[in-house]
């Protein structure tokens, strides 16, 4: 064989080559630009309920931890005494009630299989729309992200582990406002 003849079978394989290329990574680049269905995100409550006026929060060992809004429409503790409120941490708490996300719906599982038979803890909400909402948190789910909660269907549903723990944190240490140390007596 002729050397250009070699030279034009080689150049001729890399043109073949780079067709073949560009060809199917433009088949690909298709596939993936065509989205995929996803599943709508679900909140364990709905907007027509409302801004939260009231939590409270009972575990199964017997505490309780109360607040709701007072006529200033500030945060005050109820329970376990009355007390100003630590805005902050309650704002906190209550803006995680709105995006409590159902990670998943559970048909058919046995309470007692997820903590439901005895709630770990009970939490009631009242709304500004009137609404009260009560829901029963069991335990984590294996994977820990998220917790075993029944709501008032009866449906038991995964709920995402972060709006359940700031709402538990204020039972773990209840939202008392700062007071300020009083200066030390002069002798």
């Amino acid at each position: 064989m002729r050397r250009s003849t070699v030279i034009y079978l080689i150049l001729f394989a890399i043109v073949l080559g780079a067709a073949y290329y560009l060809n199917s990574r433009q088949e690909t680049a298709a596939l993936e630009a065509t989205p995929e269905p996803t599943t709508p995100i679900e909140y364990l409550f709905t907007s027509t309920d409302g801004l939260p006026t009231s939590i409270r929060i009972e575990a199964k060992a017997g505490e309780v931890v109360e607040v709701a809004r007072n006529e200033e429409n500030a945060w005050a503790l109820i329970l376990p005494e009355e007390a100003a409120a630590d805005q902050g941490s309650v704002e906190a708490a209550a803006s995680q009630v709105a995006t409590m996300r159902i990670l998943d719906r559970i048909p058919g599982l046995a309470p007692d299989a997820v903590g439901l038979d005895v709630p770990e803890y009970t939490i009631s909400f009242q709304f500004t729309s009137g609404a009260e909402r009560v829901i029963e948190v069991g335990v984590l789910t294996p994977t820990e992200s998220g917790y075993y909660v029944r709501g008032e269907g009866s449906e038991i549903v995964i709920v995402s582990r972060s709006a359940v723990d700031s709402l538990l944190g204020l039972l773990t240490f209840p939202p008392y406002a700062l007071t300020e140390t009083p200066p030390p007596a002069t002798p």
